[in-house]
């Protein structure tokens, strides 16, 4: 005979009495909402429930937490032209005097007010608490030149930016935060709330490094702080938000891309650094071989055809691509980009980004884009059948088109674009080049020192290389780690490469419509003499570029 537990028996007991509390609160609230609205009909005023509205923070701070508490009035969305503010009492005059005057007199907006409940009003109240005390109603450039110096000078290692970020007020930590990123020459900053305490990472030559800790109490007014500058919604906590803000330097422009992303602990924030100025781009500078170099600039000076970088996300494709473009930008040449997003901005070149929520997609740009006379075409990222197929048709018709495609290395994307359903007669006279690639880091030179492989790895490297291994010892280096690089004994990173070059044995090969394999593809371009990515990789080993370990890590 089995025994009831008084203790479980009580647990749940009392879990039921508050489900049944939560139920009858929730029909409480709907009563009462739709009390207000029945009301708000009546009385010729419009309604809203503030508890299920995004509310922007410089709508929120159009009307003080003092004024907001005494005439139980909520600003809830603003732009340039108008404000629509919320009160329980809408027809009081004295309400009606204060947006006459404080709102739309002083800041020359034109309003629109609306009834809310008591409840609305409370949960939209709680929002104020959530603001930093410093911050103002701004638009543009949060984060100055003077903060960014200021910072620098303080913050030398991640150590330093650790024992100050605890000491600054909410308004400065972002700057700080900033300014430590740009000078370890971070890609992304990473801010993560934890179960007990609020991660900082910046990805640094494209591996994360933890950086700092802050007080889980601070989460609220950081989180609320970054929404503020980026454009997002401070009181959705629930779903996925995307907003920007921009930095300008003296030198440049820095737009920073803001992810929020709902997690089990509160809400992870990456803040992605895009350098948009694209001075310094140019194909020498881009870490080729002299052969690959210029097999590149001579399929770069084609008048039409299809020009292909593959690799991961973050492997510098629009980089390189970019640093085409930057040789072939002249008057004489009229060059159209469409991108998502425009990562460097080019003086000379129309340069366009989709918009999917507005059915400009690549396709569909595409297709405009052809009615432009363009004589270069940048396509982003080609990702489905249709932009494939008009890309190729715009090659074919004496255009030169430069576009990426995600595959992991040049043997794989004729495989890829045949899976597109691209025909195989129209992609072999099409396709001009392909190019792999990815991006190691950089051996310190402040802290370089030679070291010697076990023979395990050196039996392997002399495998890889084969016929391209050079002829005398060989030697390789590594950095120790010191102030310059961090301590991590890297610093910068330069990209691996390969070349695909569609010769007549390949396009012959492609036309045939047989089933073309990577694996057929890679034999016969090693036959005629091409360097693969992880042998370009190992000969700038021994050039002291990079590590065997750096190589081995991004090409497996």
């Amino acid at each position: 005979m089995s025994s009831i537990d008084p203790q479980k028996s009580y647990v749940s007991e009392g879990k039921k009495q508050e489900e049944l509390k939560e139920k009858l609160e929730e029909i409480r609230i709907k009563k009462e909402e739709e009390k207000i609205e029945a009301l708000a009909r009546e009385k010729g005023f419009s309604y809203v429930d503030l508890a299920k509205f995004p509310i922007a923070p410089e709508a929120l701070q159009l009307i003080s937490l003092f004024d907001s508490q005494r005439f139980g009035l909520i600003c809830f969305f603003v732009t340039e032209a108008s404000a629509k503010i919320a009160s329980t009492e809408p027809d009081s005059p004295e309400i009606k005097k204060f947006i006459k005057e404080e709102i739309e007199d002083k800041y020359n907006l034109k309003t629109e007010l609306f009834f809310i409940s008591e409840h609305s009003f409370l949960a939209a109240s709680r929002l104020y608490a959530t603001l930093p005390r410093e911050t103002k109603i701004r638009k543009g450039v949060e984060i100055t030149p003077e903060d960014l110096k200021r910072f620098e000078e303080i913050v030398e290692t991640f150590k330093d930016l650790n024992q100050e970020i605890q000491r600054v007020s909410i308004s400065d930590l972002l700057a700080l935060v900033l300014a430590s990123a740009l000078k370890a020459r971070a890609s992304d900053v990473h801010i993560e709330a934890e179960e007990k305490d609020v991660k900082i990472r910046f990805r640094v030559d494209g591996l994360l490094i933890d950086v700092a800790e802050l007080a889980k109490s601070l989460w609220p007014q950081v989180i609320t702080r970054i929404k503020l500058i980026s454009g997002l919604k401070i009181n959705i906590t629930t779903k996925p938000q995307d907003g920007s803000f921009v930095i300008l330097l003296p030198t440049d422009r820095i737009d920073v891309r803001v992810s929020s992303l709902p997690t089990a602990y509160g809400e992870s924030v990456v803040m992605r650094i895009l350098r948009s100025s694209a001075q310094g781009l140019d194909l020498e500078g881009l870490g080729l071989r002299r052969s690959d170099l210029d097999l590149l600039k001579k399929q770069a000076e084609r008048p039409n055809g299809l020009m292909i970088t593959v690799g991961p996300t973050g492997s510098g494709k629009t980089t390189t691509l970019y640093a085409i473009l930057s040789k072939l930008n002249d008057p004489e040449t009229k060059i159209i980009t469409i991108e998502d997003p425009i990562e460097y901005r080019l003086k000379g070149v129309n340069q366009s980004q989709i918009d999917p929520t507005k059915n400009y997609t690549f396709a569909n740009g595409l297709r405009s884009i052809m009615r432009q006379d363009p004589d270069v075409i940048l396509v982003g990222e080609i990702r489905d059948a249709e932009t494939a197929e008009i890309s190729i048709q715009a090659a074919l018709t004496g255009h030169l088109v430069l576009s990426t495609l995600h595959t992991n290395d040049s043997f794989g994307a004729i495989p890829r674009f045949l899976s597109l359903g691209v025909k195989p007669y129209l992609l072999a006279p099409a396709l001009n080049m392909i190019m792999g690639q990815r991006l190691v880091r950089r051996v310190c030179s402040a802290c370089k020192t030679k070291i010697n492989l076990d023979d395990n790895l050196l039996k392997r490297v002399k495998e890889v290389l084969g016929d391209k291994l050079p002829k005398g010892s060989l030697e390789f280096y590594q950095g120790k780690g010191c102030r310059e690089c961090q301590g991590l004994g890297y610093k910068g990173r330069v990209g691996i490469y390969e070349i695909l070059n569609i010769t007549p044995e390949l396009e012959k090969m492609i036309a045939s419509g047989e089933e073309v394999s990577e694996y057929k593809i890679k034999e016969v371009a090693i036959q005629q003499g091409m360097t693969t990515m992880v042998q370009d990789g190992l000969l700038k080993a021994l050039e002291g570029m990079t590590t065997v370990d750096e190589v081995f890590r991004v090409t497996e």
